[in-house]
């Protein structure tokens, strides 16, 4: 079930943090430039209009999901959009979904802004009551979306849930409510008293690197001890005198991974060292010391604010670039969807982001042969949740997968390991809209195309818009996850509502402090 990966906090991917301010010279605060290139030659009148449809059909399923009184979105619906399948909790980061999907929606013309503005006041007014860790002003991981109560059990099952502050969720979180804040003025009061509540440096341990470079955040903390198979750390980041924290004994190190959001949100509000960006691993080590992970890096050391910087790139044939943690299209796109990263840092991101596009592409259509592509962790076809992705361009050495049967790609790492699977056979491939509408900007042609083909050849589509996966076979799993939705309608709300979320998020101190801080950078990406 997709709440035992959210509720993990095993962790996967890897983030940063502590240091000084940077002195890099401030950036103008104006618009977020113009388009990706491509997207306005590349799509035609009935290619928006298809888009539009899409758009409207997605939307549905938030109307669905959404509690009349409340205004949270339930976690998932399923797919006849029965109310009575609501799944009876919410996340912070699916409250955020539904709140900047609002946005989209309205933008995009989908709903009038009155109703638009009526539906993000309720949100608001209901997250004003629910209960946080008041020190932190963070959210809890688990809500009733009926009532805004939080959970100590899951619904149905009766699970017991141990409460639990992430890192990520909440990064998600505090990134719609500056999404609204600059959209509706009319509530920019009610979003931003709830972000002024926010401090990520609850999250953010300064000696995660032994005290030499900038720290890593957390996956987050347990207000009262958990129980012992929960490995855990006790302390307190943002008040060393308050009372103990119980984090996850893992850390976020990697950049190129969803949790960058909570990095992105934490330095923009001045609670996260700038310098805490460069502190994450582009890849791991060249060295044998490092050779668990899933092939050998290339790439070139830099210095940014005094951090020396390894510039490390996978390969995926002639394609070199930063990888993920587990080669998904949601790590290495989702923050984009806020942050203007190709316009804002074009030697970095604005390199990387199509190679990965364009691997995900190569895999599904000519490596693995499914006839479709896009990867994401998303419902399994067959039951429960997956994570999928194209694991060659993943630094996990075991996964994501990009199919039913789990295929491992093992190319070994250069001299220091043999590979054990480096010319697989791939099965039944499973495929996830969503990671398809997040590539729109960087391949706008294929990206239509291929969810054309989800939609009519594989049936993959209901009332609530695609559904959240399907094996190439043709079995879909017909439910919708805000989460997903989110994406999907965050994406369209830049493509149809003139760049809506990027020209909310990407103002004030975002634009600031972020654009200078990452448009330094040079990674080593390129086709070589």
């Amino acid at each position: 079930m997709r709440k035992r990966l959210l509720a993990a906090v095993t962790g996967v991917v890897l983030v940063a943090t502590p240091a000084a301010v940077a002195t890099a010279a401030p950036q103008p605060t104006g618009p977020t430039g113009p388009a990706p290139s491509g997207i306005n030659a590349d799509l035609t009148r009935a290619d928006r209009q298809e888009l539009r449809r899409w758009a409207a059909d997605t939307w549905a399923s938030f109307e669905a999901m959404t509690d009349e009184t409340t205004g949270l979105p339930a976690d998932n619906i399923e797919g006849d959009l029965d109310p009575a399948t609501r799944s009876g909790y919410t996340s912070p980061t699916n409250i955020g979904a539904y709140l900047w999907s609002t946005v989209a929606a309205r933008d995009i013309g989908l709903i009038s802004r009155t109703e638009a503005r009526h539906r993000m006041a309720q949100t608001l007014d209901t997250l004003a009551g629910m209960e946080r860790h008041e020190p932190s002003g963070m959210f809890y991981n688990w809500y009733d979306e009926a009532t805004g109560a939080k959970l100590v059990e899951f619904p149905g099952s009766g699970e017991v849930i141990h409460p639990f502050v992430s890192t990520v969720d909440n990064g998600w979180f505090a990134a719609a409510l500056m999404v609204v804040r600059s959209a509706e003025p009319r509530l920019r009061a009610q979003a931003q008293d709830l972000l002024d509540g926010m401090n990520f440096a609850f999250f953010h341990n300064p000696d995660a690197r032994g005290g030499d470079l900038p720290g890593w955040n957390r996956g987050g903390f347990w207000v009262d001890e958990p129980p012992a198979e929960q490995c855990n750390v006790p302390g307190n980041y943002g008040d060393p005198a308050g009372a103990p924290l119980y984090y996850t004994c893992h850390h976020y190190d990697l950049l190129n991974s969803e949790t960058r959001i909570a990095v992105y949100v934490g330095i923009a509000l001045g609670q996260i060292p700038q310098e805490a960006y460069y502190s994450l691993w582009r890849t791991f080590p060249d060295t044998c010391d490092w050779d668990w992970a899933e092939q050998q890096p290339i790439g070139t050391t830099r210095s940014y604010l005094g951090i020396d910087v390894y510039e490390g790139t996978f390969a995926y044939e002639d394609l070199h670039m930063v990888p993920t943690w587990g080669g998904s299209m949601f790590e290495e796109l989702m923050p984009d969807l806020f942050v203007p990263e190709q316009r804002w840092a074009p030697d970095s991101w604005g390199a990387n982001h199509p190679l990965a596009v364009q691997a995900h592409i190569r895999h599904g259509l000519d490596e693995a042969d499914y006839g479709y592509w896009g990867f994401s962790p998303a419902s399994n076809p067959f039951g429960g949740y997956n994570a999928y992705g194209v694991d060659v361009i993943g630094m996990q050495s075991d996964g994501y997968f990009s199919d039913i049967e789990g295929t491992d790609v093992d190319g070994g790492f250069g001299d220091c390991r043999e590979g054990a699977n480096p010319e697989p056979e791939f099965g039944d491939g499973v495929v996830t809209p969503h990671a398809a509408f997040l590539a729109i900007p960087y391949a706008p042609r294929e990206a239509v195309d291929n969810l054309a083909g989800i939609e009519d050849e594989l049936g993959a589509y209901g009332p609530g818009g695609f559904f959240d996966s399907v094996a190439v076979s043709g079995t879909a799993a017909e439910r919708y996850l805000s989460l997903d939705q989110g994406m999907i309608l965050g994406a369209l709300g830049n493509v149809l509502g003139h760049d809506a979320l990027h020209r909310y998020f990407a103002r004030g101190e975002v634009a600031q402090v972020i654009r200078p801080l990452i448009g330094m950078e040079e990674f080593s990406s390129g086709v070589f």
